[in-house]
C-alpha cells in the first residue's frame, strides 16, 4: 500500500474501475485526459484510485484546469454522493482555516457524478515515513499548526452558513460512513449529549438492546462539560492516526474529516485512540495553545462517541468497550 493511499484512508478497492464516463467528466471538470488508473488501498467506504492525467486538447485552459500528473479519486454509487460532498466541504473548511499555517489539507479539485458513479478528486499525496530523525519535529509542527487552526477558526466563518460562537455545523454530515447530526446549539454539553452520544446510543440499542447506564450518562454529560469553558472551534472530528501524516516535504497533512464546531479537546482525545499520535504532536500543540490541566479527564467521554460509532459500523466488540467506558465514567463521577 502506498503512503498516498494510506493517507487518504482507502482500502484495496474491489469495485470495477471507473469507465469512459469518468474520462469525460475529468475533461469537463478539470481539463485533463485520463492516461491510466490503478486501485490503491486504505479504508472501507469507497473505491480509491490513482489517476495519471495530462492536459486535454478538448478542454480550453482556465482557472479550474489541472496541469497534469497524478490525482487521487474516490468513487462510489450515486447514493453515496452526499458522503463525498460532505468530505469535500469538510476539507474545504479545514483548508480555509489552515491557511498560513504549516498544515497541508488536500483541498478538493472536483466532486460530482460521472455516469452511474459519484466521484471526489483530490491532489495526490506523497507521504514520508515516520521513522526518520526529522519526523519528530514535523509532528511537533503538525500539532502546533492544528492549535493555530483551532484558534483562528473562532474568529471567521469556515463555510457557508457557519456560525462562529455556536456549536455544530450548518448541515448534517458523516462520521466514517455513519450519520453525524449537527445543527446549532449554544451549549457544548447539551450538544455533545444530544447530537453526538444520544444518536449513536439509540442506533446501537435498536440493534443489541439497552446499554445499562447510558441514559444516566446522557443526563449528566451537560453538567460535566459545561463548566470547563469549551470554545466552539472548527475541529477535524475524526482525527485518528490513519487520518494524519507527514508528507515528503516535511509538512503535516490531515484528511478524511468529520468537521463541526466543538470543544477542541475532541481532536486531541481521538489522537489518543486507535493508534496514539507521536509525543511531539501533543507537545507542539501544548506549546502553541495549552490545554486545561484536567483535559485528560474528558478523554474517555469524548472517545466514547467514536467507540459507539465503531460499534454501529463494525460490530459488537466495540459495544463491549463502549459499555465498559460508560460504567467507568459513572463510577468515577457519581451523581
Amino acid at each position: 500500500m502506498t503512503h498516498a493511499a494510506r493517507a487518504l484512508g482507502m482500502r484495496e478497492s474491489s469495485g470495477a474501475p471507473p469507465g469512459d464516463a469518468l474520462e469525460d467528466w475529468l475533461i469537463e471538470n478539470l481539463g485533463v485526459r485520463l492516461v491510466s488508473k490503478r486501485p490503491v488501498g486504505g479504508g472501507c467506504t469507497h473505491s480509491a484510485w490513482c489517476l495519471s492525467v495530462v492536459p486535454s486538447k478538448r478542454a480550453a485552459p482556465g482557472p479550474g484546469t489541472f496541469s497534469g500528473g497524478r490525482l487521487f479519486a474516490k468513487t462510489n454509487t450515486l447514493e453515496a454522493l452526499p458522503l463525498l460532498e460532505a468530505e469535500a466541504e469538510g476539507l474545504e473548511a479545514l483548508a480555509r482555516a489552515a491557511a498560513g499555517t504549516d498544515l497541508h489539507v488536500p483541498a478538493p479539485l472536483a466532486v460530482g457524478v460521472a455516469g452511474n458513479q459519484s466521484v471526489l478528486v483530490l491532489p495526490w499525496l506523497e507521504l514520508a515515513g515516520s521513522s526518520s530523525a526529522a519526523a519528530g519535529g514535523a509532528w511537533g509542527r503538525l500539532g502546533a499548526a492544528l492549535a493555530t487552526l483551532h484558534r483562528s477558526s473562532l474568529e471567521h466563518p469556515c463555510t457557508s452558513g457557519d456560525r462562529p460562537g455556536s456549536f455544530g455545523w450548518p448541515r448534517d454530515n458523516v462520521i466514517g460512513s455513519g450519520p453525524q447530526p449537527n445543527g446549532w446549539l449554544a451549549g457544548w454539553g447539551r450538544f455533545f449529549a444530544e447530537r453526538r452520544l444520544a444518536p449513536q446510543i439509540e442506533r446501537l440499542e435498536r440493534r443489541i438492546g439497552v446499554l445499562p447506564g447510558a441514559q444516566a450518562l446522557l443526563e449528566r454529560v451537560p453538567d460535566w462539560l459545561d463548566g470547563h469553558g469549551a470554545d466552539p472551534c472548527l475541529v477535524h472530528g475524526d482525527l485518528w492516526s490513519g487520518n494524519a501524516a507527514i508528507d515528503s516535504t516535511g509538512h503535516g497533512v490531515i484528511f478524511d474529516p468529520a468537521v463541526h464546531r466543538a470543544d477542541r479537546e475532541v481532536d486531541l482525545a481521538m489522537a489518543r485512540l486507535f493508534g496514539v499520535f507521536p509525543a511531539p504532536f501533543f507537545a507542539g500543540y501544548e506549546a502553541a495553545w495549552p490545554l486545561a490541566g484536567d483535559y485528560r479527564r474528558r478523554v474517555p467521554l469524548y472517545n466514547l462517541y467514536h467507540l459507539l460509532n465503531h460499534a454501529n459500523l463494525f460490530g459488537v466488540s466495540y459495544a463491549v468497550q463502549a459499555q465498559e467506558v460508560i460504567e467507568q465514567l459513572l463510577q468515577d463521577r457519581p451523581a
